[in-house]
């Protein structure tokens, strides 16, 4: 992946609490201002592979806000699933929901954003690249990497399904899922499909078959599937550049 555009590590505050955020930047070495992505990372937070994608991004031509879902307690040890499932069930929705939209705010003033903002997230930040674009009408497009659309069980920190949440959806959407993931069921994705066509948003759902969780994840060599990953790419990135005017803030 690329690693010869312009990046920075930053910090800025989230309205919701004052809490310092952290992110990883990268931007188009030609200086002029771009429309941004703040990407959400998976579960395991912001390593290299998500900061080789942000300078990924930028090479694209994008202003690309990497995400710190972890500002206030750091990355956590992980050490198997059920660590990954027990630390899921306890993170608080409503927080990390807040962080994404002072990354949205950070990204749509900075000085080398245009204003228009899109989201793009890869399985738990999928999820919540899909619930953030429920709620921030600032959003002009969102790309959701086998994010998770049911909640283990709705719980005070995981108070709705992102499913639940589709109606209210407030700009194009890009679905990405493989088909044989274990952690995604094939019918709640079809209730996906059947959701997002009430909406009146323009969307589309890509599932590659014999690929499960993480296969655009080139770091793990038991779920990447190049084949898939080769396709997803270019589609996401056509998809974010098709919708990267903010109706309120043109190009």
């Amino acid at each position: 992946m690329p690693t010869t555009v312009p990046c920075d590590d930053v910090c800025f505050p989230c309205p919701a609490d004052g809490a310092e955020l952290r992110a990883f930047t990268a931007w188009p070495a030609h200086g002029a201002k771009s429309p941004a992505v703040v990407l959400i990372p998976d579960v395991r937070g912001v390593y290299d592979f998500y900061r080789d994608l942000t300078r990924t991004l930028a090479a694209e031509g994008f202003f690309a806000v990497a995400l710190d879902i972890y500002s206030r307690e750091g990355v956590p040890d992980l050490p198997d699933m059920d660590s990954v499932f027990t630390w899921i069930r306890e993170l608080p929705d409503e927080r990390v929901l807040g962080d994404v939209a002072a990354a949205v705010g950070f990204a749509a003033s900075h000085e080398h954003c245009t204003g228009a903002v899109a989201v793009m997230g890869y399985c738990l930040g999928g999820q919540y690249a899909l619930m953030s674009a429920c709620r921030d009408a600032r959003l002009s497009a969102c790309v959701s990497w086998y994010g998770m659309l049911r909640q283990e069980a709705i719980t005070p920190k995981k108070p709705r399904h992102a499913l639940d949440m589709v109606p209210e959806l407030h700009c194009p959407y890009l679905g990405l899922f493989g088909g044989d993931d274990a952690l995604i069921p094939a019918a709640d994705v079809e209730e996906l499909r059947a959701r997002l066509s009430q909406t009146g948003k323009e969307f589309e759902i890509r599932i590659y078959p014999g690929a499960g969780h993480a296969f655009f994840n080139s770091t793990r060599a038991d779920t990447y599937r190049p084949k898939a990953a080769k396709d997803a790419w270019p589609r996401a990135v056509g998809f974010l550049r098709r919708h990267r005017n903010d109706p309120a803030r043109p190009l």
